[in-house]
């Protein structure tokens, strides 16, 4: 027998002697050890086996379980990491089969309570309702989870007006190692480890302050700001991107925001893609609520690939910004203001005619 298969068998009767029917979830077939092997990263990492559970029950029996025969676990959303972060040699728990429910959403509050199975665009299509959207919006929207969000603190191109994941929590279940489920909010002390947090954070405050979020979509290792008392202690926060390192999100209540009526897009092109990034310091005090650029050879490949090119400003570089306002005459003129000062080689704003209303496409320009 190999390792493997002597720590699957542990596994097994470790669920067992917790929960007889959470056997039923566990699949080890060589189809879903392959189809689990690998996400949207270059990495292919085969796992011991696979689980979806079906309730958060489970999901605390599986963690209990994998923690009495030290079977390594890692979450699993939509796969859609570009960096290996949902594969591994352990036990893959899928939590977007079952774990998929919009709990509750409050337009008055604009707040929704998401399982973390949701997927991003299911909630952006239920809070369109009410004109309400959740604010960051990777490009992959149409499959990665809210789960997953958190886990790797997505942002997207409107993360430059709406925030990070991580910006718009308001609390959140977290299942532990020891298979409890904590309920974190910010400044709540009460939870058993939040001040061993607070102490780690204030042993460090100077090198916390100076190195930590030195941008705003700083988003790798852990986001020790939050845990400063002039971040209020924010917990909920803090655990985005944290990739379940610390816990398993189960629920979470997550904040929406108002999309202003009105938008257009703003094209602009400089002489390389160096000078075209150079220009964004001139273009943040407009307002965009979202900024995209890229560079000749972009376009390049996608002629090559025999694909349609959509006509450019002039130049080899271009930064698109997305403007919103509740006039359309402010946006408009916003537009031309940020055109005129952008020291580009060419800019285009749409006349009042192409502006968008609320509900219709908001996609940036795509190549």
């Amino acid at each position: 027998m190999t390792a493997t298969t002597d720590i699957l068998q542990d596994f097994r009767s470790a669920l067992r002697g917790l929960d007889t029917s959470a056997v039923e979830i566990l699949d080890d077939s060589r189809l879903a050890r392959a189809l689990y092997s690998s996400d949207a990263s270059i990495y292919r990492v085969v796992p011991t086996a696979v689980a979806r559970p079906r309730s958060t029950d489970e999901l605390s029996v599986l963690v209990t379980a994998a923690r009495q025969v030290g079977l390594p676990i890692t979450t699993r959303g939509a796969g859609t990491t570009c960096a290996g972060n949902a594969v591994g040699t352990g036990l893959i728990i899928d939590t977007s089969a079952y774990l998929n429910r919009i709990l509750s959403l409050d337009p008055q509050a604009r707040t929704a309570v998401v399982e973390p199975g949701v997927v991003q665009d299911w909630l952006q299509q239920t809070g369109a309702r009410h004109q309400l959207r959740f604010g960051p919006d990777p490009s992959t929207s149409t499959r990665c989870t809210i789960g997953g969000m958190i886990g790797n603190n997505a942002c997207g191109p409107r993360a430059l007006g709406y925030g990070r994941t991580g910006d718009n929590i308001v609390d959140l279940d977290l299942l532990t190692a020891d298979g409890h489920v904590t309920t974190l909010r910010r400044g709540d002390l009460t939870v058993p480890f939040a001040q061993r947090l607070v102490d780690l954070a204030d042993a460090n405050l100077a090198t916390i302050r100076t190195e930590f979020a030195a941008f705003s979509r700083q988003v790798s290792g852990y986001s020790m700001e939050w845990l400063l008392p002039e971040h209020g202690r924010n917990f909920p926060a803090f655990v985005a991107g944290t990739e379940a390192t610390l816990g398993i999100v189960t629920r979470a209540t997550v904040q929406l925001v108002r999309e202003a009526p009105y938008g257009l897009t703003v094209a602009l092109g400089y002489p390389s893609m160096p000078e075209a990034a150079d220009a964004v310091t001139a273009l943040l005090p407009f307002s965009p609520v979202a900024c995209e650029g890229f560079g000749r050879r972009i376009v390049d490949v996608v002629s090559r690939a025999g694909r349609p090119v959509p006509g450019l400003p002039r130049g080899d570089g271009w930064m698109f910004l997305e403007l919103r306002g509740d006039k359309e005459t402010e946006v408009v003129s916003r537009a031309q203001e940020m055109v005129a000062a952008s020291g580009c080689l060419d800019g285009w704003s749409p006349i009042p005619a192409r502006l968008r209303r609320y509900g219709e496409s908001a996609q940036m320009v795509q190549v």
